[in-house]
């Protein structure tokens, strides 16, 4: 097995220590009292139907996100794309803290009854439970799915792993479906989630990398 060096646990050590920080901060936002929620939703919004089977890509963002966390801090030789994937991460989820401290957010979409009842509406009935749909803009399942599949399909070490790239170009897709379908989520929230993994992608991946070659070419 290959031995993990130890700075590498220095940067996982400096992951988690961010990931408490934003998990206080979070459940902060989410107690909060007094203040006035801001509704996202529109027309369009309601136009999308409510389908439970979404659950499972839903659900399967945990260790999407986890596992690449885990891959690029402790696994990945390319120290470089360590840095990369955590910086987008960190400005995403810091910038999701923000707007929601100054613009408290939510939406009314979720659907007070089931047509059906199945495993998957049972699952998304306890999502609702212990998910307030309160902060929602932008989507960090969004946000977050992006940035891993941004992160993989920018990998050296990955570029000819063709099952593991395409595998999470459909997990993305089908994670930023269910933010809608399952009624979590509002297209605003989606947009905007996208607006910021764009800008990340194109000051984290494309800029840097026209700046390397720019360099070579000197």
């Amino acid at each position: 097995m290959k031995k993990i060096h130890s700075s590498r646990w220095k940067d996982a050590g400096l992951v988690i220590a961010y990931m408490i920080f934003y998990m206080c901060f979070f459940n902060y936002l989410e107690h909060r009292t007094g203040v006035q929620i801001h509704m996202l939703q529109m027309r369009a919004d309601y136009s999308i139907p409510f389908c439970e089977y979404f659950i499972v890509p839903y659900l399967l963002w945990f260790p999407y996100v986890g596992l690449t966390a885990v891959y690029f801090t402790l696994f990945n030789d390319n120290r470089t794309e360590f840095y990369q994937f955590a910086v987008c991460m960190g400005i995403g989820m810091t910038l999701f803290l923000m707007i929601s401290y100054v613009f408290p957010n939510g939406q009314n979409l979720r659907p007070y009854t089931f047509a059906r009842h199945n495993i998957c509406t049972e699952l998304v009935q306890h999502l609702y439970k212990i998910d307030t749909p309160t902060n929602v803009m932008p989507s960090l399942h969004v946000f977050n799915s992006v940035m891993c599949c941004t992160a993989i399909w920018e990998s050296r070490s990955l570029r000819k792993n063709r099952l593991v790239r395409w595998s999470s170009w459909v997990l993305t897709v089908l994670i930023i479906a269910a933010t809608m379908f399952l009624k979590q989520h509002t297209i605003l929230d989606v947009v905007v989630a996208l607006a910021m993994g764009r800008i990340c992608w194109f000051f984290m991946y494309r800029y840097k990398m026209q700046a390397v070659v720019e360099y070579e070419e000197i």
